[in-house]
């Protein structure tokens, strides 16, 4: 199981939201390469690196932090927030992305998503759920759907991807630990055709120990780092136990 911190940002700035809402932002670094410097540093190798701005706006904003993150880190990142065309994908690849997530286009446009699958391929592909009570929300999360995150997924699946992050809304900042229940439904359906990564509420050792017995492949960490609920020491060392 891969182990994945998070970095948003906001304005430049490392932050982080509660449940979705930009108006409970917290700014914990206004320097996120320090941040990504301080999770190499502790032996990981994965980052989800999310552009606020970009999500909100519907357009990549800020892409040059993703790549000098990229140039001075060994950080194989996974970039999200404001991929709303082809050519956004592009860029995020051009500026150092080791993959790229797709949420609220693969929502509101099926074809371009599928087509942008096709073009860089399922490896490179991620899928971004976003759900609150069930059903997909998008564009930052300001916009609900009335797609069911386990078919949304599911046809998905069906159609050539494997990689998906499931984040629930709810759990989002709560540090009130992740939606195991939503994941083990969505992997005893998929039947291991899925990687499936979780996102939102881990606020323990545990919750990763959790995550990992029913089979994720990877699990995102945010706040419960920021707040010191998870320290880098115990992340690294569980993460070193993961590798044995």
């Amino acid at each position: 199981m891969r182990i994945i911190p998070a970095i948003d940002i906001i304005n430049g700035k490392c932050v982080r939201l509660t449940q979705g809402d930009y108006s409970q932002k917290k700014i914990y670094n206004e320097n996120p390469l320090e941040v990504a410097q301080q999770f190499e540093d502790a032996g990981i190798k994965y980052l989800h690196l999310v552009d606020l701005d970009g999500a909100k706006s519907k357009t990549i904003i800020n892409q040059k932090i993703l790549e000098n993150i990229a140039k001075n880190t060994a950080l194989k990142i996974d970039f999200g927030g404001g991929i709303k065309s082809e050519q956004d994908v592009k860029i995020a690849f051009d500026s150092g992305a080791s993959q790229v997530t797709v949420g609220s286009l693969s929502a509101s446009s099926p074809d371009t998503f599928l087509s942008i699958l096709k073009k860089y391929g399922k490896e490179k592909i991620i899928l971004g759920a976003d759900a609150k009570q069930g059903k997909i929300a998008i564009h930052g999360w300001k916009e609900m759907t009335n797609l069911s995150v386990i078919q949304f997924i599911s046809q998905y699946v069906e159609k050539g991807s494997e990689y998906v992050i499931c984040t629930d809304i709810a759990k989002d900042g709560m540090l009130e630990g992740p939606s195991q229940k939503l994941y083990e439904e969505i992997l005893s359906k998929q039947k291991n055709k899925i990687s499936l990564i979780a996102s939102g509420g881990i606020s323990s050792i545990q919750d990763l120990k959790n995550m990992k017995k029913i089979g994720m492949e990877g699990c995102i960490i945010g706040k419960a780092i920021y707040e010191n609920k998870i320290s880098l020491k115990e992340l690294s060392q569980f993460n070193d136990a993961l590798s044995c």
